[in-house]
Formats: structure tokens, C-alpha cells, sequence
């Protein structure tokens, strides 16, 4: 294997045709550069330069030979160049996996802005899976961070998590039906209404949830019609089809003829969660999960800090 400082060396003796000045500019002894280049000469089992009392001078292999050296470090100054921007996090990839609330909700676009404000050069992959497919892509290493809307078990040996995100729910009601404008809603006028219930992709674990949550509320549901997601039962509100509940967060999405209305006792929050391998291999996927973390609430970011 050549020896990168020997390379310099014998550059600099090229460029100078003199082993003393080549030494100066080297801020080295002459005797050991002349001992480099004549081990490098060795090593190659060619002659590089001809000698004489008055000069040194590059023989025809040696000028072939240093083109090809200038080539080589000038690529490992790249190369080291490289090194430092990937071990500072300024370049690289991310593999992210989301569940749709992470980007209706904002929380990995504003993540991603701030991000590619710092590091532009970064090459970011995003990739909709289930929350079970994404913990298994950290598992896997294919995937550096993952939103989800279930974390991994507190014990989980490879696996790390802190909670982004408690959206509050908000009923959305045609602006033509009766309750839009009333002045209190209870959980009695919500139970006999047409609800558009969104039944969502993750798992049906979560809309058992909320039914149940609407029963300890004081109400149960009458589902006339299902969503796949939240945007689609905002377009069937604003429609007139049925009233349903959205996110808090989605709240800028209603379009026109739908009415938000706060809903104070009705306690069902959607969680968006951020996960992680805890073998953190790059510094890239350390930045990144800190500028998820600083856009968390306070309390979630100082309760995640201890899971």
C-alpha cells in the first residue's frame, strides 16, 4: 500500500527540482526526504528522478507518475473533505417512514424545513409505512427515523422513542346543521347525529379507542360513513353527510362549509411518536432527531427525555 505522506513528499520534490528547497517547503531535514523518496522508489521498483550534483529531475516514468499522484490526492483531499462534512452531519441520506398525522399535522415538514436550512446537501428519502413496518425498518437499519402513531415497548432492547405530538380532537359539523352555531355542545346532542367515522389504515385498535372514548364522554357514534383518512371525511362534512372528528392540527385543511368546534370534554388525544435505533451510527440521524425533538411541546419533549 503506498504511503500517502511519501506521495506528498515526492510531489513536492518534482514541483521544486531540489531536495533542499523541497525539504524547506516540507519543514522537513533534507537527509530524511531523501530517504522517503529512495524507499517510495524501492517500494515502486522504479526510478522516479535523475540525479545529478547541480539537480534532480523527473525521468519519464516519474512525470507519468506524478500526473497520476496529483490525481490520487487531489481525490483523497475530497475524500477527507467528504469525511468531515458526513461526520459533522452536513452531508448523507435519511431513510424516514411517517404515518400520514406526521405530515398533515406538520410535524415532519417543519422538521424537514429547518433541516434543509442548516444542511441543504442533504438527500432525504421518505417512505408511508405502518407504524409495525417502520419499528421494523429500524430494526433492520433501513430506515434512520420513524413517526408512528404506536411507540416501541418502554423495555424494547434495540429501540428508543419520544412522543412529538398529542393532538386534541375538534368536531367537525356542516356549517348548515343545527349545532354549528350552538351555543354549548353536550355529549346528549352528538349521540343521535350522522358521523363520518375515520377508520384508520394503522389499525382498528385505534377506532376502538375512540368509540370507547365517546362512550366515557357520554356518547356513542352513529356511523353512516367511513373515511380511509382525515382529509377525505373533511371533504364528506363540508358536503353535508355527517359531522366527524379531526385533529386539532388539521384545523388549517377544513375547507370551506365545514365548522370546527372545540370540544373541552372530550378527553381523546392522537399521538404521533418519534423512534429510533439506539445504536446511533451517524451524526446525520442524531441532528435530525434533535430538530424533531425541539419542535415537541415542553412537557412532551421533558416526558420523552425519560422513555
Amino acid at each position: 500500500m503506498l504511503d500517502i505522506r511519501q506521495l506528498h513528499y515526492f510531489v513536492a520534490v518534482a514541483e521544486e527540482e531540489h531536495v533542499g528547497r523541497a525539504a524547506e517547503r516540507l519543514h522537513i531535514s533534507q537527509s530524511p526526504l531523501s530517504r522517503q523518496i529512495a524507499q517510495l522508489e524501492e517500494r515502486l521498483g522504479l526510478t522516479l528522478f535523475e540525479r545529478s550534483q547541480q539537480r534532480i529531475r523527473l525521468t519519464a516514468d516519474g512525470r507519468t507518475f506524478l500526473a497520476e499522484t496529483r490525481a490520487l490526492l487531489t481525490h483523497a483531499n475530497r475524500l477527507e473533505s467528504l469525511a468531515q462534512r458526513l461526520g459533522r452531519g452536513d452531508e448523507g441520506g435519511l431513510c424516514i417512514g411517517y404515518i400520514e398525522n406526521a405530515m398533515h399535522s406538520g410535524v415532519l415538514s417543519d422538521a424537514l424545513r429547518s433541516l434543509r436550512g442548516t444542511r441543504p446537501a442533504v438527500h432525504i428519502a421518505l417512505y408511508n409505512l405502518h407504524s409495525a413496518d417502520q419499528l421494523e425498518g429500524l430494526r433492520q437499519r433501513s430506515l434512520d427515523i420513524a413517526l408512528v402513531c404506536e411507540p416501541p415497548l418502554a423495555d424494547d432492547p434495540d429501540l428508543a422513542c419520544a412522543q412529538l405530538l398529542s393532538d386534541p380532537m375538534l368536531l367537525a359539523l356542516p356549517e348548515s346543521h343545527p349545532l354549528a352555531s350552538a351555543a354549548a355542545l353536550t355529549p346528549a346532542a352528538l349521540g343521535n347525529q350522522e358521523w363520518i367515522a375515520v377508520l384508520h389504515k394503522e389499525t382498528e385498535l385505534k377506532h376502538d379507542n375512540f368509540v370507547a372514548a365517546c362512550a366515557r364522554a357520554g356518547f356513542t357514534p352513529r356511523v353512516s360513513m367511513e373515511a380511509s383518512e382525515p382529509l377525505t371525511a373533511l371533504g364528506l362534512v363540508a358536503a353535508g353527510l355527517g359531522m366527524a372528528m379531526i385533529q386539532n392540527s388539521l384545523r388549517h385543511h377544513a375547507p370551506a362549509g365545514v365548522v370546527l368546534r372545540e370540544l373541552p370534554w372530550f378527553t381523546y388525544r392522537t399521538p404521533l411518536w418519534a423512534a429510533w435505533h439506539r445504536v446511533n451510527l451517524r451524526p446525520l440521524v442524531e441532528i435530525f432527531r434533535e430538530v424533531l425533538l425541539e419542535g415537541a411541546r415542553p412537557d412532551l419533549r421533558q416526558a420523552a427525555t425519560a422513555h
